[in-house]
């Protein structure tokens, strides 16, 4: 279990002020709230996947008009925000999460603005009577937050009748019907198995507002990741070394167990460790330049460019 982002990084912005003549400000709320630094964190840090921005903006816009309206008085429910994320892995669905709660804290949705990040063995026991309790103290730790459960379609095994992920999800539905004013549950996984997941639980799909699909990132969108990844390390390709990730990125995709960003940056990783054993084997003195440039025999050394990977060689590729 993972908590992350304390509720420090943003404060909870007041409710705007109607003017003289009984309007509210809405691009004002949306500067001064913080909500456009969210976003516009969240187009720097992450490449490509419009739709998945275009989704949270929405969101956003709904949360302000929710505050205008409860301002002047209008009828209004605190809108139901449990949501579901569904894509491969290594498409920013955990990064997206963060954002989501420093948002909804920032505009008094959520207490704290935290994010705890779960998967099945958080929550269900081993033995009778241990579910509940694991269950209900992940949930206590989430409370004024976010609850981001991945890979949320392995809590219900259907085909095993002791299994005990069952008690667990009757916990899960019951505190986000009768808490949803201070916790907001995000379920994350691959797209067919939480369609099936939903369909064996109608009590979660009741319970989502918002479904968001993740795509995969183009190979484009690939390459720009590997040179922002590289460049935070003070690292950068040489042309040939550019050139070798971009074949590198066509070849892997079509590899076993694939996963976008992840898989570049497990890629980087291998390629500045080549890159080190390179320099250390010639022995020659080093400056700047050789120590930043990831060249392409540190790319091309990779097994992914050798004919007929076998299953277990591509996982680690």
């Amino acid at each position: 279990m993972n908590e992350l982002v304390p509720a420090s990084e943003g404060e909870v912005a007041a409710a705007p002020e109607a003017r003289p003549d009984g309007r509210i400000d809405l691009a004002e709320d949306y500067r001064s709230s913080g909500v456009a630094d969210v976003l516009g964190e969240l187009d720097r840090e992450l490449i490509g996947l419009a739709p998945v921005k275009n989704r949270i903006r929405e969101t956003a816009a709904l949360l302000l008009v929710d505050r205008a309206r409860r301002k002047l008085g209008l009828a209004h429910e605190t809108p139901t925000l449990h949501m579901s994320f569904t894509g491969n892995p290594g498409v920013g669905k955990t990064t997206v999460a963060l954002k989501m709660a420093n948002l909804l804290h920032r505009l008094g949705y959520v207490r704290k603005g935290h994010l705890v990040s779960v998967t099945r063995d958080d929550l269900v026991g081993q033995y009778i009577g241990h579910t509940a309790p694991k269950t209900r103290e992940v949930l206590k730790k989430a409370m004024g937050g976010v609850l981001f459960i991945d890979e949320a379609y392995y809590l219900y095994k259907p085909d095993n009748e002791r299994d005990y992920g069952q008690e667990a999800i009757e916990i899960l539905l019951q505190v986000m019907e009768n808490h949803r004013d201070d916790l907001v549950v995000i379920l994350a996984g691959y797209a067919d198995r939480m369609e099936n997941f939903f369909a064996s639980n109608p009590g979660f799909r009741s319970r989502i507002a918002h479904h968001i699909e993740f795509p995969d990132y183009a190979d484009e969108e690939l390459l720009r990741i590997a040179e922002s990844m590289l460049a935070q390390q003070d690292y950068r390709f040489d042309a040939e070394g550019r050139a070798a990730m971009v074949d590198y990125i066509a070849v892997r995709r079509g590899l076993p167990h694939f996963a976008n960003a992840r898989s570049i940056r497990n890629a980087l990783d291998r390629a500045r460790l080549r890159q080190a054993n390179r320099l250390f084997e010639t022995g020659a003195l080093v400056d700047v330049e050789a120590l930043s440039t990831i060249r392409a025999e540190d790319i091309k050394a990779s097994r992914v460019f050798a004919g007929g990977l076998a299953h277990e060689r591509a996982k680690d590729a």
